[in-house]
């Protein structure tokens, strides 16, 4: 053995007895250098599937769940908003034919009319007593003539409709004035005012009247009416309340 290989076979041994763990790692005395890493390889194909595994329990997560016992009804809320209008619906059915109602009372024309007059007096000297007092101006005069009221004749009022009428009366007078309402021809009511200066007596009356009953208003004695047109004027009107035919 020559020298340099003795030297080395004796370091080796030096080495084994001071130290305990292998000397794998260590080079061998004279050896190269490692090498540098390879290339990895490339991917390896799929493997083939495998066989088919057992079939899966019914009641997992696919599965319906158990249905338990009812519960207790919960507290009641609060009511909603009102929901949209809904679509008209179809018709329905005709319904069954109602029991006749009970006979209607007769058409009187007479309840579609109302019968009434104003009337209005400018006299220039006063009328003459027991004699009817000739009222000869509408109040309303620019009133159509259908909706103006009853004509007066002579200041008389004729009665055409059957039924319960209402009149009034107004007079200016000075000192005194007496008055009488008539009722075809027949005193109805008397009245007499009185004062030391100028007066405006009135009166009114419910009469009730058959076809072609006259109205009118007549001065009896003690009498003193205004008659300048400028101070004062008289009035008489007339209504029906309501027919009796």
């Amino acid at each position: 053995m020559s020298a340099p290989q003795w030297l080395c076979s004796s370091t080796a041994v030096l080495l084994l007895l001071a130290h305990v763990d292998p000397v794998i790692t260590q080079m061998p005395c004279g050896g190269g250098t490692p090498g540098i890493p390879g290339i990895p390889g490339t991917h390896g194909d799929y493997g083939k599937d495998g066989p088919k595994g057992e079939k899966g329990d019914p009641a997992g997560e696919s599965a319906q769940p158990v249905r338990g016992q009812k519960g207790l009804p919960g507290l009641r809320g609060p009511p909603g908003r009102p929901g949209l209008k809904g679509d008209v619906g179809e018709s329905g059915p005709p319904g069954d034919q109602g029991q006749p109602g009970q006979k209607g009372t007769s058409f009187n024309p007479a309840n579609q009319q109302k019968p009434f007059f104003s009337y209005l007096l400018m006299i220039p000297y006063p009328p003459e007593i027991n004699t009817d007092i000739n009222f000869d101006r509408h109040i309303l005069e620019n009133l159509a003539p259908q909706i103006r009221g009853e004509s007066l004749s002579n200041g008389t009022f004729t009665c055409d409709i059957k039924g319960v009428y209402f009149f009034s009366y107004h007079m200016s007078a000075k000192s005194r004035v007496c008055l009488r309402l008539m009722k075809s021809n027949e005193p109805h009511m008397t009245l007499c005012d009185m004062s030391e200066g100028f007066l405006v007596t009135s009166g009114s009356a419910i009469l009730e009247l058959e076809v072609g009953d006259m109205v009118s208003l007549q001065l009896i004695k003690f009498n003193n009416i205004v008659t300048s047109q400028g101070i004062t004027s008289h009035t008489f009107t007339g209504f029906l309340l309501f027919p009796t035919a």
